[in-house]
């Protein structure tokens, strides 16, 4: 049986912090999900085992010796080699594969303008196709609708030998896994089973990490309490003696004053020693207790004082047809829709459908102030990550605080963003969402807000939208996100939009 084996594997980019640090694993065939935060290591793991880079320390073995490794990065730039090889296949493989992923050969001469999905399953049928003993993936659901993501789950889900997949789409990993490498603070360790379950005992773990915190501050309060108490006795019998000297009297002969002197030296000595042992203990335990750390949670305090908007509808779309850019081909017709001050709406389609023309249609058609909507689009430009962190520096101290207070709940440190030229497109995008939050917006029109967010990050925000008190208009292919958030399901689809109640899906 083929294994992929690492012992103590170390790695780090020049003189910089360590990424990974004793890495202890071991792989058999089955697909392992690769997750945590941005910058923690996930695809520096990948890039070791592809042997693309070599540990600073420890090992990683691959047996049999000779094993065939296919890596599928993010990006798929051109129909490479074993792309083409597949299109031209006619064995059985090829065929199957072909077929499971809607392939059509002919689709190559126009590979210019498929899409990120069929460019996916173009990339992933090939990599299927040679039949590596191990098969590394690198966020292979970005950008594609949810008919893409079956098919591949369903084309993976055939492969025997070892597969290891970054990635942040946890309905994938839940279906696909049966372990789950978590990479965070330099440490890369195995969890049985797909992702929800391995969260719940990390959680678990997290959760007794809390209790024995919880113990730990409890004696450093009882500690710091017997230590006030020592010292006290303490100065009281500094004080005795010291009154003892100056109140002795002409009858006192030496021999008394030397015992009397001599156990209040051993009181002393032996109060000096319990005060020494106590105060050891309390820096002991303060010690160990700082070690602990722990993720901020966004607390309901930051709605605190929110107004809701005295408008009850938000945003209003009654047309009989609805156009790309306004003056382009029409996408939908007949669109009657509204949405109200407290509406949750999910927007699901597939790829090029018309579901961020129709979320531009509703905004055209506000009734409310532009002032008091937050649209977050599916990138930003430079200049507009930019003026996000200036628009952060002219805030008020009281919305500043509650902007920032989310900012950290998100996974960004504040004063490091706020000292930064320009954002990253995870922390712009965090800062744009949080800037809504913060300041009390009305309605959240968010357009993929998780492109660019580690799965940590995605929790964090799920978290936060599901306490935000206004109206969320929310364009994702990412079913969980979207679930979680929100109440009714508008799918955009051969150019109509349908209405539902958000339980069963798109």
């Amino acid at each position: 049986m083929s294994s992929l084996r690492a012992h103590r594997l170390s790695f780090s980019y020049s003189d910089a912090s360590p990424i990974l640090t004793d890495v202890d694993l071991c792989l058999t065939p089955g697909w392992y999900g690769i997750i945590g935060p941005n910058g923690a290591g996930k695809t520096t793991l990948l890039r070791l085992f592809a042997g693309d880079l070599a540990p600073d320390a420890g090992s990683l073995r691959l047996e049999p010796r000779g094993a065939s490794i296919a890596v599928c990065p993010q990006a798929v730039e051109r129909a490479d080699a074993a792309i083409r090889a597949l299109a031209e296949a006619e064995d059985g493989v090829a065929r199957r594969l072909r077929g499971e992923l809607l392939l059509d050969p002919a689709e190559l001469e126009r590979w210019a303008t498929l899409s990120p999905g069929e460019r996916k399953r173009w990339q992933i049928g090939a990599a299927l196709a040679a039949e590596p003993d191990l098969l590394l993936l690198d966020e292979p659901t970005n950008h594609i609708d949810a008919d893409a993501r079956a098919l591949l789950a369903g084309a993976l889900g055939g492969f025997r030998g070892i597969g290891a997949c970054v990635s942040h789409d946890r309905e994938l990993l839940d279906a696909l896994t049966v372990g789950t490498i978590r990479v965070d603070r330099a440490a890369a360790q195995l969890y049985p089973d797909g992702y929800s379950a391995a969260r719940e005992l990390w959680e678990a773990e997290a959760r007794e990490r809390e209790e024995a915190h919880q113990r730990l501050r409890a004696e450093e309060r009882q500690l710091r309490r017997r230590l006030g108490e020592e010292r006290r006795e303490q100065a009281s019998a500094d004080a005795e003696r010291s009154v003892g000297k100056r109140a002795k009297g002409p009858r006192d002969h030496d021999a008394r004053g030397m015992i009397a002197n001599f156990r209040v030296s051993s009181a002393e000595a032996r109060l000096s020693r319990t005060v020494g042992v106590t105060r050891s203990k309390l820096e002991k335990v303060s010690a160990e207790a700082g070690t602990f750390e722990f993720e901020k949670a966004v607390g309901r305090s930051v709605f605190v004082g929110y107004e809701r908007s005295p408008a009850p509808w938000l945003f209003v779309l009654d047309a009989p047809e609805v156009r790309a850019g306004g003056d382009g081909p029409v996408l939908l017709r007949d669109v009657r829709l509204g949405v109200g001050r407290e509406d949750r709406i999910r927007i699901a389609g597939p790829n090029g459908g018309g579901k961020t023309t129709l979320v531009k249609a509703l905004l055209a058609g506000a009734r409310v102030p532009a002032a008091k909507v937050l649209y977050v689009p599916q990138e930003l430009g430079e200049a507009e990550e930019a003026a996000l962190i200036a628009a952060a520096r002219r805030l008020p101290p009281e919305e500043r605080g509650r902007v920032m207070s989310l900012v950290a709940a998100l996974g960004v440190e504040p004063g490091r963003l706020l000292a930064s030229a320009r954002p990253s497109p995870g922390e712009a995008r965090k800062l744009m969402i949080a800037l809504g939050l913060g300041q009390h917006a009305w309605a959240l029109v968010l357009d993929e807000p998780t492109n660019h967010l580690d799965l940590p990050s995605i929790e964090r925000l799920e978290r936060a939208l599901a306490d935000y008190p206004g109206a969320l208009i929310l364009v994702t292919h990412d079913r969980a996100f979207g679930r979680s958030c929100t109440s009714t399901l508008w799918t955009v689809a051969g150019g109509d939009v349908l209405v539902s109640s958000d339980d069963a899906g798109a």
